[in-house]
């Protein structure tokens, strides 16, 4: 008879049931592992091995045989050693055959028999409960996995004090779920001297979760502005909070199961390969953009980055999700970002006129900006020329208005957007991504504005995502004053901040970038 432990294996942020199945043979003593395992699961007979002795027990000298069923599913991670060593226990009697009974397992193993965290844990808690478990998991882990709420919770150091729970001589409480953490005090807008223009297209795009891009010389503040972002948006709601943790989980980034509801600000290398920004990898661990989920993907010099790399984005920036193909899986992760982008007008950085001016303006500027393609642009919702900041400026007195100041107006704006969507049984709030009849319904325009829009769409000056894009951002600018329809100042706006003609060239007059 062969005895059983579940378990899980994870694609992308889902757990799916696996049933670790051990059974004892007569034959060469060998210990084997079937069922698709990688080297990381292959190798748990040797910390099972091993744990095994720093208890003093020893393998029987028999055939043993671990299936991990179904059979044909990948199985990734160290997180099976536990679920193995358990079925192998109840196979030899030192724990009840019953006693495995309504339980599922998932932890690591060390050679002297603790028990130690692997990641996956909240999406493991919350597998569990769905399939009418509990879940045994590490120590260290019982606080991330005591978040997915009714789930049973058992988290014992080691072995022994797992064994001696099941045999009736000690007691292993319910882990509380770890810490909600508020976030670290976000930088001020109140350092930002000058760039009010600038300073605007971010409160834009922080009010409707629109696309952004910073194009200026070193040192005209882009960064700057970026990382004071996070302090102008909402703390995660409820249901946010759970989405983001557990691709985190997956990920192994919570600590002692301690969630944040400030919302993630991932700003990788522009060395970073496409593997490292989607996904991918021999695990198809979640990339950069899906642990930026319900946040902000910063990209910081963005013709440096690779141009597969950059291109791989575009797919996630309109559909919210990853798939990460392989040739016997496909993992989805969900990857509802809000990008914001950094890049000089050139690759001398200063572009064709100010100081350090380039020499071989405009075509400096053609090439390096023509790095981005076209179709990734026209993912951008809002794009700002930023002009170098001058001695003036510094000399300025800190602004009046701060962070707190425009997060209010972000978060009244933020509200309106929401309560239109409940109406409307719309299941994305924000504008950034309302689509389809619901958009047409929320930005319907005034004959001027729709007359000013359809001028530059026949100009060639927007694409029909483009349209959509100046659709989406007039709203937020409405939401933003308050205003119930669209207007043609609104629209003008929008088309001000859409980037339309190459370095160098002339935009269409009454409509070019910065005319409103």
């Amino acid at each position: 008879m062969a005895a059983k432990v579940v378990t899980v294996a994870f694609e992308g942020v889902e757990a799916r049931r696996v049933d670790v199945e051990v059974q004892l043979t007569t034959g060469q003593q060998v210990f084997v592992i079937v069922g698709l395992a990688d080297k990381a699961v292959a190798e748990s007979r040797e910390r099972v091995r091993g744990a095994f002795a720093g208890l003093g027990l020893s393998l029987p000298g028999k055939r043993i045989v671990a299936n991990l069923a179904p059979a044909d599913m990948p199985k990734e991670g160290t997180h099976f050693d536990l679920p193995i060593a358990l079925a192998v226990m109840a196979a030899i009697g030192v724990v009840p055959l019953d006693a495995l009974d309504g339980w599922a397992a998932m932890g690591e193993l060390s050679l002297d028999g603790r028990i130690v965290p692997a990641a996956g844990a909240l999406p493991a808690a919350m597998a569990a409960g769905a399939l009418g478990l509990g879940l045994i998991c590490p120590e260290a882990s019982g606080p991330e996995a005591a978040w997915a709420g009714g789930t049973r919770i058992l988290a014992p150091r080691s072995l022994v004090a797992l064994i001696n729970h099941f045999r009736g001589s000690q007691v292993l409480g319910a882990p509380a779920p770890g810490p909600v953490i508020e976030g670290e005090r976000a930088r001020d807008l109140r350092d930002v001297k000058g760039q009010e223009h600038a300073k605007r297209a971010l409160e834009i795009a922080a009010a409707g979760g629109h696309n952004l891009l910073f194009v200026g010389p070193p040192g005209s503040g882009k960064s700057m502005l970026a990382q004071r972002l996070p302090g102008l948006l909402p703390p995660l709601s409820s249901a946010e909070l759970l989405q983001t943790s557990m691709v985190h989980s997956v990920a192994g980034l919570i600590a002692r199961g301690a969630l944040t509801r400030a919302r993630p600000f991932r700003a990788p290398h522009h060395s970073a390969s496409m593997a490292a920004l989607t996904g991918g990898g021999h695990r198809a661990k979640p990339g950069e953009v899906s642990l930026a989920h319900n946040g902000v993907l910063f990209l910081d010099e963005l013709p440096e980055f690779g141009v597969q790399a950059l291109d791989s984005l575009r797919g996630p920036l309109e559909t919210g999700e990853v798939m990460v193909a392989r040739a016997n899986a496909h993992v989805r992760y969900p990857a509802k970002v809000q990008l914001v982008a950094a890049m000089n007008p050139c690759r001398c950085g200063h572009g064709g006129a100010g100081r350090g001016y380039c020499g071989k303006a405009p075509r400096c500027q053609r090439d390096y900006q023509g790095r981005v393609s076209g179709p990734l642009m026209d993912r951008i919702d809002l794009s700002v020329d930023m002009p170098a900041v001058t001695a003036a400026d510094l000399a300025l007195p800190p602004p009046v208005e701060g962070s707190a100041e425009v997060a209010a107006r972000v978060a009244r704006a933020r509200q309106l957007q929401m309560d239109r969507a409940e109406a409307a049984g719309s299941l994305e709030t924000l504008n950034g991504r309302a689509e389809g009849a619901f958009l047409e319904k929320i930005a319907g325009l005034d004959e001027a504005g729709r007359s000013l829009l359809a001028r530059a769409a026949e100009a060639g000056r927007i694409s029909a995502r483009g349209w959509t894009r100046v659709l989406r951002l007039s709203r937020t600018i409405a939401d933003l004053e308050g205003a119930d329809g669209v207007r043609r100042l609104h629209v003008a706006e929008a088309l001000a901040h859409r980037r339309s003609a190459a370095p160098g060239e002339e935009t269409t007059p009454g409509l070019g970038q910065g005319t409103v």
